[in-house]
């Protein structure tokens, strides 16, 4: 009797202890980002950004590892394995939680058990043309292309990315046939819409802007409800009379699946709060990148609408990975 009294008011104190430790405790240790693409990217710029905000306000280190390939699902997959016990996080654009498993005959996770944590931020894409194009606006270009069936080439930044399923979106909303070159990269993308070699890219906001600034390369219209603060003169979406083409890249918080919900909220808290300071607001501008910072409930909502977007797109356009 005694030893079941003794095993009761231990279990008693741990059940007691678990939402203080999950409020009070956490964290206590570093904490690892994981970020499914390669240094330097805005997945891995913005992340840091924010990284360095959550360990100043925890006072523990706060690790960024890139854990690339396979079009995010490497990373991905670490993080869906690792200890649901708030110590990795996911940074994660569309691919992983809203593409891939539309494109890959098996992933070795379900996006749909990953925890929303926050939307990080939205980037979103622009039609982005060569200097000569003869063609100034997306009307003009989508005259041309109806002119030219099949000669307008766009560049993506590779095969079942949001640059090429961008541009199929585009090209089925438009009604034109457009051929399809992709990259290893929206860099190498870049360099040939600025040397002339493809017509255009429909990628994100970020990775173009500085090609535009220096006037190498001309914005068409932005793949957005509104128009973006980083390039206030280019049209929106419905200015350009395709309310429907909304196509951004986006990057979120995601956490294992069993992540206890206390963790779970006090990582969103740290993270908006970040997300909200003018500092931040302003490095991640420099980027493309429009802060969001919203509730889990409001990313599910975010990522489910995504997940039919990008799902409409591949099965009407018919996008393989072959």
């Amino acid at each position: 009797m005694k030893r079941l009294f003794i095993l009761f008011a231990c279990a008693a104190a741990a059940l007691g202890a678990a939402p203080a430790l999950a409020q009070g405790g956490y964290p206590n240790k570093l904490v690892k980002i994981v970020v499914p693409f390669p240094a330097g990217g805005s997945a891995d710029v913005l992340a840091r950004i924010v990284g360095e905000k959550l360990s100043a306000k925890w006072g523990q280190p706060v690790l960024v590892e890139n854990r690339v390939g396979a079009g995010g699902n490497i990373g991905a997959e670490a993080v869906y394995k690792s200890d649901p016990d708030g110590y990795t996080i996911l940074s994660s654009p569309p691919g992983p939680l809203s593409i891939n498993h539309n494109l890959y005959k098996q992933l070795a996770f379900d996006p749909n058990k990953f925890v929303p944590v926050t939307v990080l931020a939205i980037v979103p894409n622009v039609i982005t043309a060569r200097l000569d194009l003869p063609a100034n606006s997306a009307k003009e270009l989508i005259a041309y292309a109806k002119a030219n069936p099949g000669k307008v080439v766009y560049a993506s930044q590779g095969n079942g990315s949001t640059s090429h399923l961008s541009a199929q979106m585009f090209a089925t909303m438009a009604g034109v046939e457009l051929t399809h070159i992709p990259y290893k990269g929206e860099g190498p993308a870049l360099v040939d819409i600025v040397a002339g070699r493809v017509d255009i890219f429909i990628g994100n906001i970020a990775a173009a802007l500085r090609f535009q600034q220096a006037g190498k390369v001309k914005f068409l219209g932005v793949a957005s409800a509104r128009r973006s603060p980083v390039a206030p003169d280019t049209p929106s979406a419905p200015e350009i009379g395709m309310p429907d083409f909304i196509a951004s890249a986006w990057f979120a918080f995601v956490m294992p699946p069993g992540t206890p919900n206390a963790i779970v909220q006090q990582v969103n808290a740290a993270t908006v709060e970040a997300l909200r300071m003018p500092d931040v607001r302003q490095r991640f501008l420099e980027q493309g990148a429009e802060p969001v910072g919203n509730s889990t409930a409001e990313m599910a909502a975010f990522v489910k609408e995504e997940m039919a977007r990008w799902q409409k797109v591949i099965q009407t356009a018919n996008v393989t990975l072959q």
